[in-house]
């Protein structure tokens, strides 16, 4: 040993650790004040969004989130650079509420307000309230039908303007009764995506294009048994749905009536696995003339928006329209890996899944002939008990889709 080297520790012990602030614990998941998530936001309308996500998390002494503070800096091949802002709080699993709002050099805005109480079930009533702003550039539009032809896409711009409120009487913790109101005015106008006819270029002045005013009152009936509403492990969630649009609020001016059910179980299969199924079913049994293209039935796309799009993820949103639509999926959920990442632990999970889907125009079509399919994989990041992040690659007819995001597909 050379002079003046320290001598070892007889017993061993570890080095001590970096004192607090160093910046060694920036580079340390577990102590780092914020994660630096490189954002790679994709799917086959909007192209690949580039960017940095740095995600500051607080957590409770039981090491739970309770609020994330989530901006970023991007860049869109379509719409330049970009900045957006997130916060999301959790006063608790029965009280939540969100704010997003972004913007890009060109075309698309977005603001979206939401907030929840009630989540739980455990009192006599559910509230949930919803505000949104978003200009849109990506939308695509192939035409009508469950043959609609990939030659045939084009593109809109999509600006609309959205508040809703959903009252939920709990019947008892299983079983509620939803009414939801919704305001929506939506103006379709030409496309600005270089390469892309516009829409009106190719199917003219079809319903939709233009200004539009909308008011949908829907009445759902709910069972639901899951264990958690974010991250299920077991259970059921039953929806049995009804309700009408107007162009105005009043009754004789129907837009359109609908009906549909939208199911979802869970089974514990093994240790860290749940199997996860999906079935939806949407009817317009009557629609007006000038019904909007844009309100008509639809698959394709990452997510299952009870009575709206459903996925197929092999696809872009909204690739398959009409009046009626069935969807299913299944996926095995299973967590590979768990680490920790400033103050709350991190599942890392992998979900290979199926999707079948399509649209029709007639009642007495039979939804499960015709389908399309996709098969794939999700790679999803859960912190419990409120955030998981997705990844997931499907495959189908037209080629192989990525979507990002937050939430689970169904």
């Amino acid at each position: 040993m050379a002079e003046g080297d320290p001598a070892p520790d007889a017993g061993g012990a570890a080095p001590k650790p970096p004192p607090p602030g160093a910046l060694s614990t920036w580079f340390n998941p577990s102590t780092a004040p914020f994660i630096p998530v490189p954002l790679i936001g994709t799917d086959p309308n909007s192209g690949t969004t580039l960017g940095i996500l740095p995600v500051w998390i607080k957590t409770d002494d039981n090491h739970e989130i309770r609020r994330i503070i989530a901006p970023d800096i991007l860049h869109n091949p379509y719409f330049g650079w970009g900045v957006d802002g997130r916060l999301y709080a959790y006063s608790s699993v029965d009280k939540q509420w969100s704010v997003d709002a972004g913007i890009k050099q060109r075309v698309e805005r977005t603001i979206d307000a939401e907030y929840q109480i009630g989540r739980l079930r455990d009192q006599r009533w559910s509230l949930n309230y919803s505000l949104i702003y978003d200009r849109s550039g990506v939308p695509r539009f192939f035409g009508i039908g469950n043959r609609s032809r990939k030659s045939n896409e084009t593109n809109y711009t999509n600006s609309q303007k959205l508040a809703q409120v959903q009252v939920g009487l709990n019947l008892n913790h299983d079983w509620q009764l939803l009414y939801t109101g919704r305001l929506r005015q939506v103006d379709v106008t030409p496309g600005t995506l270089s390469g892309i006819p516009s829409l009106e270029t190719v199917f003219g002045d079809i319903p939709g294009v233009g200004t539009t005013n909308m008011v949908l009152n829907r009445l759902s009936l709910i069972y639901d048994t899951r264990d958690d509403l974010t991250v299920p492990n077991h259970g059921m969630q039953w929806i049995a749905y009804g309700g009408a649009a107007t162009r105005s609020g009043i009754l004789n001016d129907s837009m359109y009536s609908e009906a549909g059910f939208d199911g979802r179980n869970f089974w514990p299969v093994a240790p860290r696995t749940v199997l996860a199924a999906h079935l939806t079913v949407r009817y317009l049994p009557s629609t007006s003339d000038r019904v909007p293209f844009w309100a008509l039935s639809s698959v394709g796309g990452g997510e299952s928006q009870t009575g709206g799009d459903q996925p197929l993820r092999g696809y872009g949103e909204g690739r398959f329209y009409d009046r009626n639509s069935f969807s299913a999926g299944a996926e095995l959920r299973r967590t590979v890996l768990s680490l920790d990442a400033v103050s709350t632990r991190v599942d890392i999970e992998m979900a290979p899944f199926l999707d079948l889907g399509r649209v029709f125009s007639r009642t007495s079509t039979l939804p499960f002939e015709q389908l399309h399919h996709v098969v794939g994989v999700g790679f999803r990041g859960i912190a419990r008990p409120f955030v998981v992040g997705k990844v997931d690659v499907g495959y189908g007819s037209e080629g192989v889709a990525i979507f990002t995001g937050l939430n689970y597909p169904f």
